[in-house]
């Protein structure tokens, strides 16, 4: 029986650890990968506070699992398929175990969608990306793709705009789904160009990426740039709890102040809860709200 479950082994969930474990509670993390998260695609870091060296993401979590478990979080890569309250306590079960806590903290994150592309799973962090604050100043006054109509994608080009030489912004129908204040100033910005009815084909490059090859009204072009920030949407790794609490309209968890969800015992904490920035930093802070609060709640209980 432990205190606290933490289910995903993000920024969020291992910070929600080294919170829990320290402040005394018996603590289980289950990640059905390795520890890390998504973070660990990003090729460098340089904006975490505290580290001022450039670092790979890998780099960045490779302490915090160790750190977790130097104040006694247990860390097994084990993945979580079903949630059952009964007596008082939650249950998760996995494909060959159930292990049982008081409280949960559900810090499963959110999964970029993929494009679908030929080259995209193969030059992830050596030329695409699917976050622009993360990457975008490595491409400084080079040459990048944004794909993508909405909101995201305007808004990330137009960030982009202000550190690349050009954006080339590419999407599939003949209109945009985003705001029309952010079109407006998509449209004023001279250094992006819009591609529209077109979809990726394929990157290349040995070993970065070098360019792409779209299909614009059924004819193949060719583009050389340096970078491709791929935002086509999120998926929030939801499954656990989307019957169990309270969800926005994005399938993100409601969360208060205290990371708390609309079911008793039940915390949330990362990409997964609503209103997230999808930051390291932010997560990491997530994780201890979560975690202190999801101890306080036991004491109360």
């Amino acid at each position: 029986m432990y205190d606290i479950i933490i289910i995903g082994g993000g920024p969020a969930g291992l910070s929600a650890g080294i919170y829990s474990s320290r402040l005394g509670a018996k603590t289980l993390l289950l990640e059905r990968l390795t520890p890390g998260g998504q973070i660990t695609l990003s090729s460098e870091i340089e904006n975490y506070p505290g580290v001022c060296e450039v670092k790979s993401g890998i780099e960045l979590m490779e302490c915090w699992p160790k750190q977790a478990q130097k104040f006694g979080c247990e860390i097994i890569s084990e993945e979580a398929k079903k949630l059952k309250f009964e007596n008082n306590e939650w249950i998760v079960f996995t494909n060959s175990k159930e292990y049982k806590a008081k409280a949960l903290i559900i810090a499963t994150g959110s999964t970029p969608k993929k494009a679908g592309f030929i080259g995209e799973e193969e030059y992830v962090g050596k030329g695409v990306s699917y976050c622009a604050v993360c990457d975008g100043f490595f491409y400084k006054d080079k040459i990048v793709a944004v794909i993508g109509g909405g909101d995201t994608a305007l808004e990330e080009a137009l960030y982009l705009s202000k550190i690349a030489k050009k954006v080339y912004l590419i999407h599939r129908r003949d209109k945009f789904k985003a705001a029309p204040i952010t079109q407006k100033k998509v449209f004023n910005t001279p250094n992006i160009e819009i591609i529209f009815n077109a979809t990726v084909k394929k990157v290349f490059g040995n070993p970065f990426l070098e360019g792409i090859i779209l299909n614009v009204n059924g004819e193949e072009k060719e583009l050389k740039v340096d970078g491709v920030f791929v935002f086509v949407g999120m998926k929030v790794n939801n499954e656990l709890v989307k019957d169990l609490v309270e969800l926005n309209e994005f399938g993100e968890i409601k969360v208060s102040l205290k990371m708390e969800t609309s079911k008793k015992g039940i915390f949330a904490a990362g990409d997964v809860r609503e209103n997230s920035v999808k930051q390291v930093v932010a997560a990491a802070g997530d994780g201890a709200v979560a975690a202190i609060n999801a101890i306080k709640y036991i004491e109360g209980e």
